[in-house]
């Protein structure tokens, strides 16, 4: 079933001020409710599977906040959940770069065809993907939410993205504790080697998410 949520319906996170989600920017992040995975390390379980139950951020206050604090800001990351699950993702691409700020977006590159459409449209000035691991261990990493053959077809596209689009998209692992030395060569392997692969620290979920 197709999700009719209004847009601004699923934005129900924001941190006003990141050192670390825009290597070498300063962010504000805003968090979209919703994901297609399962992955057992999640950090924002609440909004990846019941992000309803968090509050709402009003639209006009939040892209209000954006414009006052611009000369401060280098960007604004969109992260998740999975915003690619977002119905409407353009207009909220759209509404965030009305404020005059580059956009960075998080994505588990599930779904090739919107990512190439907002970089098409130049929604996006960067984005994020995550390889989560080895293909054959991408049913176990994502709760099942992923088969080993789909991730390899879909980080696919993703990787001729990346090239078409030069120093625009990177891409990051994070090292779960399932991911072995070995797993994390493995992993390596499979990004194109002309492409950069960053590997990130795990730290353990908190109990709660906490986007205040």
């Amino acid at each position: 079933m197709a999700d009719t949520t209004p847009v601004w319906e699923r934005v129900r996170g924001m941190v006003p001020v990141s050192l670390c989600d825009w290597p070498g920017k300063i962010t504000c992040v805003l968090f979209s409710g919703g994901c297609n995975l399962r992955c057992p390390t999640c950090h924002n379980a609440s909004l990846a599977w019941n992000w309803a139950s968090l509050p709402g951020l009003d639209k006009s206050a939040v892209l209000a906040d954006l414009r006052r604090r611009k000369r401060w800001l280098d960007g604004i990351t969109l992260s998740g959940g999975e915003p690619t699950c977002v119905a409407g993702l353009e207009e909220l691409l759209a509404d965030l770069a009305s404020t005059g700020l580059p956009v960075k977006l998080d994505s588990n590159g599930s779904a090739p065809h919107v990512l190439r459409r907002v970089l098409e449209a130049g929604l996006v000035q960067a984005l994020a993907v995550d390889v989560k691991g080895p293909w054959a261990m991408y049913p176990e990493l994502t709760g099942q939410g992923m088969a080993a053959d789909t991730a390899r077809d879909a980080l696919a596209e993703v990787f001729a993205l990346a090239l078409a689009y030069p120093g625009q998209v990177y891409f990051r692992c994070t090292k779960v504790p399932d991911l072995t030395a070995a797993d994390l060569e493995a992993t390596r392997a499979q990004v194109p080697g002309d492409l950069s692969l960053h590997f990130q620290d795990y730290v353990e979920p908190r109990c709660h998410d906490d986007f205040s």
